[in-house]
């Protein structure tokens, strides 16, 4: 098991890792050898995860949820499998983190009186002062 939050852990059989091939510098050790990870946690079926925390989840992760609701995530930081592979995981964990923290309740305020009034107030000292300056200048007449 997977520990994510106090009350949120996944199970590692819920978790699939592919190792790919990765792209960018590395010599021929990039064309002979798949270090970079694959990580797939199907999140809208997922039994771990709370119904908040899942469709939060799939709203999080954007362009990584396929439309069936399946997060992809791809490490290809390291030259190990084994360090993208907890890279990868990591991720995921943050990801699922995020998603099961409660978003702060906001209390909508408004503005008071006093703040109103100088606002006002500063809008028309600011005219004034722009009412001073010269208009255009004269064409030689």
């Amino acid at each position: 098991m997977i520990q994510v939050t106090p009350d949120i852990a996944i199970s590692e059989d819920e978790i699939a890792v592919a190792f790919i091939r990765a792209g960018g510098p590395g010599g021929q050790n990039v064309n002979k050898v798949s270090t970079a990870a694959q990580l797939r946690f199907d999140a809208r079926h997922s039994p771990s995860l709370p119904e908040r925390v899942r469709a939060r989840l799939e709203e999080i992760a954007g362009a990584r949820a396929t439309k069936d609701g399946v997060i992809v995530i791809t490490a290809s930081r390291f030259r190990t499998q084994e360090a993208n592979r907890k890279d990868a995981l990591a991720r995921l964990v943050a990801l699922i983190a995020e998603a099961a923290a409660r978003r702060k309740f906001r209390v909508p305020t408004r503005p008071t009186l006093g703040s109103k009034k100088r606002r006002l107030d500063e809008k028309t000292k600011r005219g004034g002062l722009k009412k001073t300056r010269a208009g255009k200048p004269d064409q030689g007449e």
